[in-house]
């Protein structure tokens, strides 16, 4: 069975339709991605997911024991709070120390434990909120957008190491993501929503799909543009002679 099966799900917020029919599944150890534009229900479909939000049409089924793990697009902490990273981690379950050092390094930031919440940099402040959702050893992750306001740089080394983190522990990972380019590339299948599933399968088949070409775009600054042009710069780079010095 998948871990998360969505079968024909619609979600209203009074009279306005933000999903009509989602249907979608997660399998072990896959990394899903969830594209489209501002406004396409997103947000509201792993609010769904989680159990945050009730469809009006459909159903969501977790798989039997399926741990989720949640890393939220923010989290207001305020400036003048006094608490260590380690304490943050423990509420609310009251978390073990082991546990909290184990996250912390699958997370990244094995030396953050006793640093100010306060004084984190942003990056590491979603490192941080990624390790608290891998505490509970979860079965699959839930990002959304979890890199938002994170510069470039700051967002490829958070894919990264999500990358890392499935590899290593084998859960899965459904994630809404803006950085088209990066999740083209780190993504085992993508889902193209707007309000309704427009397209979805690899990376490739999504890019030329008509459906997300019409959403984003092929020119120079689209992403099917700049996802092409990182995989064949990646093949280019393999087959140079240079490449194995």
């Amino acid at each position: 069975m998948s871990l998360i099966q969505v079968e024909d799900v619609s979600l209203r917020y009074g009279a306005r339709t933000v999903l009509s029919s989602v249907s979608l599944h997660v399998e072990r150890g896959e990394i899903v991605t969830i594209v489209g534009p501002n406004g396409s229900g997103k947000t509201s479909l792993l609010r769904a997911i989680i159990g945050a939000v009730k469809p009006f049409q459909g159903r969501v089924v977790h798989g039997q024991g399926v741990r989720i793990g949640y890393v939220p697009q923010k989290l207001h902490i305020g400036d003048t709070l006094p608490i260590t990273v380690s304490r943050f981690l423990k509420l609310p379950g009251g978390a073990k120390a082991t546990d909290i050092d184990q996250a912390l390094i699958q997370a990244g930031v094995p030396d953050l434990s006793k640093a100010q919440l306060s004084q984190l940099s942003g990056g590491q402040f979603q490192r941080v909120l990624l390790a608290r959702a891998l505490i509970g050893k979860p079965d699959i992750l839930l990002l959304d957008e979890a890199t938002q306001g994170l510069d470039q740089r700051g967002s490829a080394s958070f894919y990264q190491q999500i990358e890392r983190v499935c590899e290593t522990t084998g859960c899965a990972v459904l994630m809404i993501s803006h950085e088209l380019h990066v999740v083209m590339s780190a993504s085992d299948r993508v889902i193209c929503l707007n309000g309704h599933v427009c397209c979805e399968g690899t990376p490739a088949v999504v890019a030329s799909a008509p459906e997300y070409r019409a959403l984003f775009g092929t020119g120079t600054g689209g992403a099917l543009a700049l996802y092409r042009h990182e995989h064949d710069h990646r093949h280019d780079n393999c087959d140079h002679p240079r490449a194995a010095e």
